[in-house]
Order: C-alpha cells, then sequence, then structure tokens
C-alpha cells in the first residue's frame, strides 16, 4: 500500500475520532455519555472532565468547566476538525487547530497514571502534525478540488 493511501487512512480515521465524540456527546449515544447527559438535553460536554481534573492546571480547568462558551468551543472545534479531515478539506488548519484541541486534553489529563508522559494525545498530535505538513486531503478526499478553489490563499489547503 502506496504511503498517501496511509495518511488517507489516519486522516480520516483521526478525522472520525473527533467527530464521534462531537455527536456522542451531541445526542449521548451511550458511549462516553449517557443520553440524559447528552449537550441536547441541558448536559455540558466539559462539565465532566474538567471538573475532575487534579493536575498542575486544575485550577484552570476547573474554572472554565461547563461554562457555555467552553462548551460551544469545545463542540465546535471537535465538529470542525473532524469534519474536515474527513473531507479532506482545510486539512492544515484542522490539524493544527486538533494539536492545541489535544494538547490542551493532554495537560489537563496530567500527571498521566499509565506514562511519565506519553500517551494517545502525543501520539494524536504526532499524527496531526504529519497531516497537517503533508497533501494528506488530496487522497481519498477533496483536497485537490480544495486547493483549485482556495489557489490564491495557500493557507486554506
Amino acid at each position: 500500500m502506496k504511503s498517501q493511501y496511509i495518511l488517507a487512512l489516519l486522516r480520516i480515521s483521526l478525522g472520525f475520532i473527533f467527530l464521534w465524540a462531537f455527536l456522542d456527546k451531541l445526542f449521548g449515544f451511550g458511549f462516553s455519555t449517557l443520553p440524559e447527559n447528552s449537550w441536547l438535553k441541558g448536559g455540558s460536554p466539559t462539565l465532566g472532565f474538567l471538573s475532575s481534573v487534579k493536575g498542575p492546571f486544575s485550577s484552570f480547568f476547573n474554572a472554565i468547566a461547563g461554562n457555555p462558551v467552553t462548551d460551544i468551543l469545545f463542540m465546535l472545534g471537535l465538529f470542525l476538525v473532524g469534519l474536515s479531515l474527513m473531507l479532506g478539506i482545510l486539512t492544515r488548519i484542522a490539524s493544527y487547530s486538533g494539536v492545541l484541541m489535544t494538547f490542551l486534553i493532554w495537560t489537563a489529563s496530567l500527571p498521566i497514571k499509565t506514562n511519565p508522559f506519553l500517551d494517545q494525545h502525543i501520539i494524536y498530535i504526532l499524527v496531526l502534525l504529519l497531516l497537517g505538513s503533508t497533501n494528506s486531503g488530496n487522497v481519498l478526499g477533496f483536497g485537490k478540488s480544495w486547493s483549485k478553489l482556495v489557489k490564491r490563499n495557500k493557507f486554506l489547503i
């Protein structure tokens, strides 16, 4: 299998992880979010996790837990990063936005219980950096068409 197809599958898979997190928190499918705690039923997608943070940044994360602005930004980030990666458009912006989101989640997870430093968040960050530095949206995605559409604005690729 050629490397560009592996990159495309990585892009689509990671995009699905972000999009699935959005959908589960929105509708409460019962995987990470119970139906009665869904965002549509008035639950907060950030309250449970951020209010239980105990690490070095706990005061910051506890303070923004459940804030409507925090909830909207988090959900919008999950949706847009996931959708962009799955479609192969705006992959640089989506990748770097995903890096920021994932880094913040990693800092909220400190100290990590299973490893002093490395966990899946760091792996996601490395994959997102790889995707953002390649044209991974051109294979199994709409990246080529999108590039032609925004050719004067390279930052939108």
